[in-house]
């Protein structure tokens, strides 16, 4: 369509749009994340849990612990699960 087809009100309108935004900032740079929202790992600053686990060392044949690893994400977990359930087997000393 050519410029002598279009209605002079829409050329009109759109010479004003173009001047207008003629007129506008450039845009800012893109605004960093303030620090309160800024997602953090491990356990929120004040929660509390009853039983903590500790930190420690364990030694294990190579062979175990990369089957451990290999079995994915959560691994220590599952490895404590499993020492748990074991003490539960064994006879309590008097």
């Amino acid at each position: 369509m050519s410029k002598d087809a279009i209605a002079p009100e829409i050329l009109a309108f759109e010479d004003a749009l173009l001047r207008s935004l003629e007129h506008m900032a450039p845009p800012q740079p893109e605004a960093e994340i303030p620090e309160p929202l800024v997602a953090r790992r491990g356990r929120p600053v004040g929660s509390f849990k009853p039983n903590p686990k500790v930190s420690t060392t364990i030694r294990f044949d190579q062979d175990v612990l990369e089957a451990l690893k290999a079995s994915g994400r959560g691994w220590q977990t599952r490895v404590n699960d499993a020492v748990r359930e074991w003490l539960e087997l064994q006879p309590k000393a008097n």
